[in-house]
């Protein structure tokens, strides 16, 4: 009896992970977290960062119709690093520059919500006073309130474009404010802009930092590089619920070997690539799509089981550009893979 018992609760074990796989329940254990970005909100003359107040309105409270899980973005970086499991569905909300509408309109709706958020500060807007920032005055308040703040550099400048000494000593001095005003300086880095390249990590690297977040579209998972970890960005013209509520359920499409190297682009169009680090078995599926061409997903060459290969026919425009690759997975949630380029003139 001992013996088939033990059977019994083996074939238990399988059936209750097959209906997690499949989307029922119970919930997917799961090494991963969607991190949603934000600028500004219901300030509508800034359409390309803004989110409108009741777009803004609606994430919150799907967030909060018992299928999500908020954690603050620190203690998601740590349980990642730790190999610690995080729940299905785990969600992140950061802000980036501490624009005064953080305080004026994002915080009552969130305090109200009883949802935990990240700030990252871009320092000089605050020193110097700008008229539509924050002051540190309210940045404390929101420190004392719990709200977590991260590290946006001083003058939130296009990092690429500065050598390693520039880009150095411009965190050195917010770092000297940021212990000044708050008592702290911040573990968690975002990249002015979302850009970075191999020199900038480097930088972050050497004064080290906990973990770095980009603008790239995709998935934050156990084992995925720390300092160039995704987010997905909400905006006006892509920030509707349908938008949002992908983003939230979205699954890493993990890879490896991703290839050009180094995100500051030496070749125009470059040479892109990354090999699939798990079989899913449908890749089949896989769609990308890139900011410099129209008409859809551009084509695809798989190469063995696991490589894919993409040769662009159009230059990217000076800036910024961006591929993005998802496959359908289970319960019809989309895995997302994003890269983000910096373009030299």
């Amino acid at each position: 009896m001992g013996q088939m018992l033990k059977v019994k609760i083996r074939i238990l074990c399988v059936i209750l992970s097959a209906v997690a796989v499949l989307g029922g329940s119970p919930a997917l254990a799961a090494d991963w977290a969607s991190v949603i970005m934000y600028h500004r909100f219901g300030e509508d003359q800034y359409t390309s960062t803004n989110i409108r107040v009741e777009q803004f309105k609606e994430h919150v409270q799907e967030l909060q119709n018992g299928e999500y899980t908020v954690l603050p973005l620190n203690e998601i970086v740590d349980r990642l690093e730790k190999g610690e499991e995080l729940p299905d569905r785990t969600v992140a909300l950061t802000i980036d520059d501490a624009y005064a509408s953080v305080y004026n309109v994002a915080w009552p709706i969130l305090r109200d919500a009883n949802l935990p958020f990240t700030v990252f500060v871009a320092v000089e807007g605050v020193d110097k006073q700008f008229a539509d920032y924050m002051t540190w005055d309210q940045i404390r308040e929101l420190r004392d309130a719990g709200v977590h703040i991260g590290h946006h550099s001083y003058a939130h400048a296009h990092l690429p474009l500065m050598s390693p000494q520039e880009i150095e000593a411009d965190i050195n001095l917010a770092s000297e404010r940021y212990q000044e005003e708050l008592g702290f300086v911040p573990a968690i880095f975002a990249y002015p802009y979302g850009e970075y390249g191999n020199e900038v990590k480097a930088v972050i690297r050497k004064i080290g930092f906990k973990a770095a977040f980009g603008q790239q579209s995709g998935v934050s998972y156990s084992g995925h590089d720390r300092l160039e970890l995704p987010r997905f960005a909400m905006s006006e013209n892509y920030g509707g619920i349908g938008r949002f509520r992908l983003a939230a359920n979205a699954l890493p499409l993990r890879v490896t070997d991703v290839t050009p190297s180094d995100n500051v682009l030496k070749r125009n169009p470059p040479n892109f690539g990354f090999t699939i680090a798990e079989d899913y078995g449908n890749l089949s599926g896989l769609s990308c799509f890139s900011s410099n061409q129209t008409g859809g997903a551009v084509p695809i060459e798989k190469i063995g089981d696991a490589r894919i290969e993409i040769r662009l026919t159009a230059d990217f425009k000076p800036g910024r550009g961006r591929i993005n690759c998802t496959l359908l997975g289970p319960d019809r949630r989309w895995r997302w893979f994003g890269s983000l380029f910096y373009i030299p003139k």
